[in-house]
């Protein structure tokens, strides 16, 4: 059998190659390349000395309708390994509708933790703003941001201001960011609890392996907005954040790495946990909406970079064409299946060509398990929710081309609609689709019907 499938894919080389060459050259070759560097550098790991007298930081939290998740927010930053004395921590209200948040806040300042330097203050709507407006309250050494609806690891801020006091050449840093592992052990819907797990794998080498190995490069394209930290002098230099864009924290990155030519760092060792999706709408509003972000922001910083001749010389290039440009010919490929059999190829060749790209990107998603389980060793149960769920790597290709069809889908609505535009939810966009279909062959058969 297998000596007639190797002579089937031979005689049909040209298939063959167009098939898999792509993803081999663009995307299978530089990451095994990539991780395989990474991996022997977290072999030789230095050191990180606690300096004699660590510095004062102001944590800035933006509140949006934050109710449900606010108290165990503060509760982290309470319960953190930093001193309390060391701490400012400003809760900024980005216009949230009536809801307890500032109750919430105001029973935790007064009754629970008295001893943490808590402020709250009120702003426009928008991310953006909040921070902004936040910023000038500031008097930290080094200003962090953190999202209402996560909770800190015990040590992440700890290690987090060990890494720059470490480094004094790292002006901005991001953390490490997880999917709340109890609140995925909660879920009892099968479908959902894969999604949730495949988004678990995804951020785990997403940040341990790809934030890694852009850090080392000088090439980390996005700070995560949810957990981010900076330098105040070189904060204070920049436009601060971008209100006209989505991607305000892909925007701070480029500030401060393309603009102030100042270096952006990666913390593993600082973890904060998020809420894992809820559904398949939340996944697909949530990366349209990244997607829109990264579209923004690097219309606005490659300029006349923005060209092909410049893949293997400009990152972002490569970036945008490997996230954005292959999209389109992985979505016509699939379709072309069709056409390609009716044109007499193989059938067989064309399954086994898809089970090479599947086996060569389980390859790489193992690569990057093993980054990610080298990182994780210091944080034990975490590494054992890690590892428990090893098979997620055989369905993680799978999550990935959900992923890029998303994508595909925001990069179309960001072509083609304005910047006021709110995305569909998935289930609302099918309605939307049955309804154009059904619509389209009422009319074909009211057109017969006429004739």
């Amino acid at each position: 059998m297998i000596e007639y499938l190797i002579n089937l894919a031979v005689n049909q080389m040209f298939f063959w190659i167009t098939w898999i060459l792509v993803p081999i050259i663009i995307e299978i070759i530089p990451s095994i390349i990539s991780v395989s560097k990474l991996m022997m550098k977290n072999l030789r790991k230095k050191n990180v000395e606690t300096p004699d007298k660590l510095p004062f930081i102001s944590i800035v939290v933006p509140v949006y309708n934050s109710e449900r998740t606010l108290y165990q927010c503060i509760k982290s930053i309470n319960d953190s390994s930093y001193p309390n004395e060391l701490m400012q921590v400003i809760f900024v209200d980005n216009n949230t509708n009536p809801d307890k948040s500032f109750e919430i806040f105001d029973e935790a300042h007064n009754k629970h933790f008295p001893t943490m330097n808590m402020y709250w203050m009120k702003t426009e709507s928008g991310k953006a703003k909040a921070l902004n407006a936040a910023l000038y309250e500031t008097i930290g050494t080094y200003i962090i941001n953190i999202d209402s609806d996560g909770i800190l690891e015990t040590n992440a801020l700890m290690n987090l201001i060990l890494t720059f006091e470490n480094d004094s050449e790292i002006s901005a840093m991001t953390g490490t960011i997880f999917t709340q592992k109890e609140k995925i052990k909660s879920t009892k819907n099968i479908f959902l609890k894969l999604l949730q797990v495949s988004e678990y794998f995804e951020y785990a080498q997403a940040f341990l392996s790809g934030r890694s190995i852009e850090a080392d490069k000088g090439q980390l394209f996005t700070m995560a907005g949810a957990f981010s930290a900076f330098r105040k002098e070189v904060l204070y230099s920049t436009f601060l954040y971008n209100i006209n864009t989505v991607g305000e924290d892909t925007d701070m990155t480029f500030q401060i790495r393309e603009g102030k030519k100042k270096k952006v760092g990666f913390c593993p060792e600082a973890i904060f946990f998020v809420d894992p999706i809820d559904s398949l709408d939340s996944l697909y509003l949530q990366r349209q909406r990244w997607q829109r972000g990264e579209i923004e922001v690097t219309e606005n910083y490659m300029g006349e970079n923005a060209i092909i001749s410049n893949f293997f010389k400009n990152f972002m290039v490569r970036r945008m064409m490997i996230d954005h440009t292959f999209v389109f010919p992985k979505m016509i490929w699939m379709f072309a299946s069709i056409i390609l059999i009716m044109f007499g190829y193989s059938l067989t060749v064309l399954i086994f060509s898809y089970f090479i790209i599947y086996l060569l990107y389980i390859f790489v998603d193992f690569l990057n398990y093993i980054c990610a389980h080298m990182l994780l060793r210091s944080f034990k149960k975490e590494l054992k929710f890690y590892s428990r769920f090893w098979w997620v790597i055989f369905i993680l290709p799978f999550y990935t081309f959900i992923c890029s069809w998303i994508r595909l889908v925001g990069i179309l609505n960001t072509m083609t609609k304005s910047a006021q535009w709110n995305s569909q939810r998935f289930t609302a966009e099918i309605k939307l689709i049955k309804s154009t279909i059904y619509k389209d062959i009422k009319k074909l058969f009211k057109g017969d019907e006429n004739e």
